[in-house]
């Protein structure tokens, strides 16, 4: 059970009418979600909550064992999901309001040629994205995006498409954002394993659909940056200062209509922001890299030490490297280089963390259900009989994974619903694979909830606003882009499953 074509063969049960029974309990439970979210405009939350009552009635399943299915579900989830969650962006609040991100900016774009200046831009992404949500990262990035297209001479996109491909790719593949980290715990993955792997996906997927890419969509879209973006006149914009926004966006909740879109976009106007002294370059990027780095460690650690007889180096490695205390000591370093060390008040930082919490509020409550949802799959027998189709197909898990992913993606709209309902089909499949392939499937996973997104995802219209492009010019560009990443990206996880 090795390489590219991993294939489960530990389901020896045959097909029965009880597993036709699960299968249409679940399809029938995602189409009422779908439904929910793209038609009904219910908040995705509520939605996941209606769907695992509709599986669980399907599948036959009691009242209190359904109940008690949903509630472990949820605190499962959240227990290792939601913590992270507020942690990161109390990192990416305490970033941009300290003028760190703005440092990282300036630093790189002025040492870049204007030929270099589309990786230069794919660069900056990929370290400011480390700590925040797509959409924070995106409307931090939109005045500089628009600002180095105006005064380098390059096309629109030929900036953009390298930043959002930084930014996407990370959403999606590396930890510690919630689409990583929740198919990491649904799939009970290991998390350095999957850091590692991840980092190995992401840098040629960026490269291939960052700046290569932008070369062709460059002239599919030829338009050069508009003198207002998201309804902010970039003209005016001063560069003393740090891009924040008056109300940090959501992370991809999906179902989002154009309508909320535009109101998001002029919510998340950038202003520029005072402050006593920015940090320097070095000191911004070792406190991003930070929680990496040392989850990094602990992956390094167990592979280099014996787990029996672990020196007192190991266990401090290990419990530093845990996601959780790894989380809070960047935060808490985060705290001095981009707090007291550059004029902050305690009261200004305490204020500064509470304002980073309500923003990931909604975040929370749908990982919370969608884990309930997962559970209630699980529960009811689902993820068995999808191994037993699987197993009669022979078709690769990886592969499977993935199409499921894309399939949740296309009719839901949202990255994270496809990532938890996706990885919480195929759990019981990662039961037979090794720690190495169990992490590849989670990257899979991944990949396909970044798949083309479209009218019915809140990022489509959100790039669509802040751009001002049209809807075809949208496809064109961000939905190209996506549909690449995932593609590409799910193309280098075949590739490593060959020699992991």
């Amino acid at each position: 059970m090795t390489g590219a074509g991993v294939t489960l063969t530990v389901v020896a049960a045959p097909w029965n009418g009880h597993d036709t029974r699960l299968i249409v309990a679940a399809t029938v439970g995602i189409a009422v979600i779908v439904g929910l979210i793209v038609w009904a405009k219910m908040h995705p939350f509520l939605s996941l909550l209606v769907g695992s009552a509709v599986v669980a009635l399907g599948a036959g399943v009691s009242g209190g064992h359904a109940i008690a299915n949903f509630e472990a579900g949820v605190g499962g989830t959240l227990q290792e999901v939601g913590l992270l969650i507020a942690l990161g962006a109390m990192l990416g609040k305490l970033l941009a309001d300290s003028g760190g991100a703005d440092q990282v900016i300036d630093t790189l774009l002025s040492k870049a040629s204007k030929a270099g200046l589309p990786w230069a831009m794919t660069l900056v992404a990929v370290i400011v994205g480390l700590p925040m949500f797509f959409e924070i990262g995106l409307v931090l990035l939109l005045p500089v995006i628009v600002l180095v297209a105006q005064r380098s001479g390059h096309r629109l996109m030929r900036i953009a498409i390298p930043a959002l491909a930084g930014l996407s790719v990370l959403h999606g593949l590396v930890p510690p954002h919630p689409g990583p980290l929740i198919a990491i715990s649904a799939l009970h993955a290991d998390l350095g394993t999957t850091l590692a792997f991840g980092i190995l996906v992401a840098v040629p997927t960026v490269v291939i659909c960052g700046p290569l890419l932008a070369l062709l969509i460059s002239r599919w879209v030829p338009v050069d940056a508009p003198a207002v973006a998201g309804g902010v006149d970039t003209t005016a914009l001063s560069r003393g200062g740090a891009f924040v926004t008056e109300q940090e966006p959501l992370a991809s909740s999906g179902g989002s209509s154009g309508g909320t879109a535009t109101a998001l976009a002029e919510r998340t106007r950038p202003v520029v922001s005072s402050f006593v002294r920015k940090p320097s370059f070095l000191v911004t990027l070792l406190t991003i890299l930070c929680p990496v780095v040392l989850m990094l460690l602990k992956a390094l650690a167990d592979i280099l030490w014996n787990v029996q007889n672990p020196p007192e180096t190991r266990v401090v490695v290990d419990v530093i490297g845990e996601p959780l205390v790894a989380m809070t000591i960047a935060v808490l370093l985060a705290m001095f280089t981009f707090g007291y060390a550059v004029g902050t008040t305690g009261s200004t930082l305490a204020k500064r963390i509470g304002d980073s919490v309500g923003p990931v509020a909604a975040v929370i409550l749908i990982v919370g259900a969608g884990g309930g949802f997962k559970q209630t799959l699980i529960g009811a027998g689902v993820g068995d009989s999808v191994a037993k189709f699987a197993n009669g197909a022979h078709l690769p898990v990886l592969v499977l994974g993935w199409l499921i992913a894309v399939a949740l993606r296309l009719a839901t709209g949202s990255a994270t619903v496809a990532t938890i309902t996706a990885a919480g089909i195929v759990a019981p499949l990662a039961s037979g694979l090794s720690p190495s392939h169990t992490a590849l499937l989670a990257l899979a996973v991944g990949a396909g909830s970044l798949f083309l997104s479209h009218v019915n995802d809140a990022g489509f219209w959100l790039v669509k606003e802040l751009f001002g492009l049209s809807v075809g010019q949208t496809f064109k560009s961000w939905s190209m882009m996506e549909t690449a990443v995932s593609v590409v990206g799910f193309g280098f996880v075949m590739l490593l499953s060959v020699f992991v």
